[in-house]
């Protein structure tokens, strides 16, 4: 049995930096790319679109964030080549820049009663941008922080970067809540919308004073220095790991629970044509919430994950989430308020956690160092482009005035969790696998005492 060491590949220091790094660049990413997902439930009905048909509005707005996600394989081909033969540093700079423009592109756009028809072109374009950075960043902050982190612990370091991504989310959502709280509705209809998006120059900035200070991962410089690449990383991936990136993808799909939780809720919940009610402010407290909850989880589900395996509790997980899509909609669907941020604490801020806090160490150790970043970016955003069109196909099968509109689409939404969750179940597991065997359809667990060995001396650092 091969020897494992304690600390893989450098020592703890590099292990927390890249940590940190990892989860203030997603916090910072997302917070551009969840500040227009809430925009676009909330605002972009009344601003870019034709007025005169409630429905047709919504659809088309929520189908302007669904563009994003289609742009996303897109840009997880483009990113996912450049994080493996430049390097996962690289590649996190340029998704930063690209989200960061664009983001604020958005903020600067005049109306549909400004421009007419250009108005939701220019939104589609701004997205489509936005949609190609996002591809790589959590594909290339995962595996910067998996190379970096020690042995037996990688699902715990790992998890810092989805914990990032709640992060983002739930400061999207606070810069929304005041602004929508307190300024009059006409002035936050006219201009008070755009005040996140402009804020995204103070985003860029402080992106790039982190992010510039990473250091390279040694895998990644030890895989260039072994091999001498005659192929593309991404022919590569297909070519050795097809039956792993069908996976991913399937996993992937996964992404139907936020979509449930703060595009299709929050539309379902506060635009006047399905007459729920909710106010803008009120509802977007329940994210908020659930996405504390999800900080404070995500690390001990992490941690978990490198006790039991990845398998567990991304199946549990993903089961008892969709679930309770059903209880989630249907407390909105009664217009009751205490029991909506129960269930979406339970759904989202707690049990969704065994999948989302997980799947930043599974999907990378599926794959091997050469083909990692783009054979995660192109399996995970095909899967989440997928989900990503939900939003619209929700509303186009339970329109405004529709009976029995939260079983409709909380049974759509369960359905997609049992498909995520057998992918899960067919993967093999990957928590006691070597940093040098990972991705390799042979390798095998090292030995348990190895293992605890390993794992107690990381802690101990």
């Amino acid at each position: 049995m091969t020897a494992v060491p304690a600390h893989e590949p450098q020592g703890n220091h590099q292990s927390k930096k890249a940590a940190a790094s990892g989860w203030i660049g997603s916090a910072l990413e997302y917070y551009d790319f969840f500040i227009y997902a809430t925009a676009s439930a909330l605002i972009f009905p009344q601003i870019f679109f034709p007025k005169g048909n409630a429905t047709t509005a919504i659809v088309a707005s929520l189908a302007t964030y669904g563009v994003g996600y289609v742009a996303r394989p897109i840009g997880a081909f483009v990113l996912g080549h450049l994080g493996d033969t430049h390097g996962r540093k690289k590649v996190l700079l340029a998704c930063m820049f690209l989200m960061g423009f664009s983001t604020i592109g958005v903020g600067l756009l005049p109306t549909y009663d400004q421009v007419g028809l250009l108005a939701p072109v220019l939104l589609v374009l701004m997205r489509l941008v936005q949609g190609f950075a996002v591809a790589g960043e959590i594909s290339g902050a995962s595996s910067m922080i998996l190379e970096h982190a020690p042995f037996g612990r990688r699902g715990f370091y790992s998890s810092f970067t989805l914990q990032g991504v709640q992060a983002g989310q739930i400061l999207a959502a606070a810069v929304f809540l005041p602004l929508a709280h307190y300024m009059p509705a006409e002035q936050f209809n006219v201009w008070g919308w755009r005040i996140p998006f402009l804020l995204s120059v103070v985003v860029i900035f402080a992106g790039w004073v982190i992010r510039r200070k990473v250091d390279e991962t040694p895998a990644f410089t030890d895989e260039g220095q072994r091999t001498a690449r005659s192929t593309s990383p991404v022919i590569d991936a297909f070519k050795y790991s097809t039956p792993n990136i069908l996976r991913v993808i399937c996993m992937a799909l996964m992404n139907v629970i936020p979509v449930v939780a703060t595009i299709f809720g929050a539309a379902y919940a506060v635009q006047p044509a399905y007459g729920i009610g909710f106010a803008k402010d009120v509802y977007l407290w329940i994210p908020v919430v659930g996405n504390i909850v999800a900080v404070l989880v995500i690390p001990y589900v992490g941690n978990l994950s490198d006790k039991i395996g990845r398998k567990p509790p991304m199946i549990v997980g993903s089961l008892l989430s969709g679930l309770l899509a059903f209880a989630y909609l249907y407390a909105i669907s009664i217009h009751n308020v205490p029991v909506a941020f129960v269930m979406s604490i339970l759904m989202w801020g707690i049990v969704y956690q065994g999948y989302n806090a997980v799947f930043p160490s599974f999907y990378p150790e599926l794959f091997p160092t050469r083909t990692r970043v783009s054979a995660m970016a192109i399996a995970q955003n095909i899967g989440t482009a997928i989900t990503a069109m939900l939003p619209a196909l929700f509303t186009a099968v339970a329109p405004p005035g529709a009976t029995n509109i939260w079983l409709t689409v909380g049974a759509l939404a369960f359905a997609v969790t049992i498909i995520a969750s057998l992918a899960a179940f067919s993967a093999r597991e990957t928590y006691r696998v070597h940093m040098d065997e990972l991705g390799k359809p042979d390798a095998h667990p090292v030995d348990k005492t190895e293992y605890d060995a390993a794992r107690a001396a990381a802690f101990a650092h």
